[in-house]
């Protein structure tokens, strides 16, 4: 068994408020909890109007698919026009 392990720490292009910034998180997590069937959550900077950090879980019996599905979820992310990437960091153990 294999785990796959992603945090994006991400920078909100807009945005006045926690509300908003709750929308366009809400909305990215998701979409990939219902397009890859992961788990994933808001792991840190709740309460900072302009960062975001989001942490993502896999688990499979194969390393080449979870290094596809990273590829993927990373992708996905990078496409959203809401939001900007920092930093990615990705493990499989």
């Amino acid at each position: 068994m294999f785990v796959g392990i992603c945090k994006f720490d991400l920078v909100l292009n807009e945005g006045t408020s926690l509300k908003e910034k709750r929308q366009v998180i809400r909305s990215i997590i998701d979409k990939l909890r219902h397009r890859y069937n992961i788990s994933i959550a808001e792991t840190g900077s709740q309460d900072n109007l302009r960062r975001a950090e989001i942490g993502v879980a896999v688990v499979s019996n194969e390393v080449r698919y979870l290094e596809g599905l990273l590829g993927k979820i990373v992708n996905f992310v990078e496409t959203n026009e809401h939001v900007d990437i920092v930093e990615v960091y990705k493990e499989i153990v």
